[in-house]
């Protein structure tokens, strides 16, 4: 076996434990495609990486959803809003030049990896609980948000989605993570299909990620339940 592969199933399964959990498994997934795969066109490490996380999201969404009692009307409704803007933020990477994008990756990445270190009770406090138009406002507003950046760049998305969800809906910690995950499925999907109809997913690379990013999902849900 390639070793640089041995090291991505590792990151995979990271990836998935981490992002099942708390969200920010992309911030550890995302650089490691990067790093091993320098010679493809960003989109289609993005793909890639789109690929492998649906899997261990959707493992995730499903086993909160057997454990967990969800405000569906909340989450579909983020979610549905974030569908649509993931696929706009999935069509402006393919848009722009790769030279200019791989810069403007790195520094994101390591402006989300220091945002996410030192803001560390973020989303530890249930703070307010808004009226059910607000709530309406806030899915559709944050679903808007966080789509794009998710379709655009992604990760993080499923950190934003939890203190989001706790910060403004005055959910447990529990709830709020297991309506990112529905959210950030459907993020994840919108991109995932923009990309694979371009032609933009390394399916070899892809599919055995995908198998150990959902072994970290199942065994980052059932700590965190």
């Amino acid at each position: 076996m390639d070793p640089s592969m041995f090291f991505l199933f590792i990151i995979a399964f990271m990836a998935g434990f981490i992002d099942s959990i708390v969200g920010g498994g992309g911030l550890i997934q995302l650089p490691a495609l990067l790093i091993f795969l320098p010679h493809f066109p960003v989109a289609t490490v993005f793909g890639t990486n789109k690929m492998v996380s649906i899997c261990g999201t959707g493992t995730a969404t499903l086993q909160y959803s057997r454990h967990v009692k969800i405000p569906w009307k909340s989450a579909l409704l983020t979610a549905g809003t974030a569908f649509i803007f993931s696929m706009l933020g999935a069509r402006t990477v393919s848009l722009i030049d790769p030279q200019i994008l791989r810069p403007i990756i790195i520094v994101l990445l390591i402006a989300m990896a220091i945002y996410i270190f030192i803001q560390k009770d973020l989303g530890s406090i249930n703070s307010l609980h808004l009226s059910s138009w607000q709530q309406t406002l806030f899915a559709v507003l944050a679903g808007a948000a966080i789509g794009f950046y998710d379709g655009f760049f992604g990760p993080g998305t499923g950190s934003f989605l939890i203190f989001a969800f706790i910060a403004f809906l005055g959910y447990n910690f529990i709830v709020a993570s297991a309506s990112a995950k529905i959210v950030n499925f459907a993020t994840n999907l919108a991109a995932l299909i923009f990309f694979a109809l371009n032609g933009n997913i390394l399916f070899h690379i892809a599919l055995p990620m995908a198998v150990f990013n959902i072994l970290g999902a199942l065994a980052g849900t059932r700590l965190a339940i």
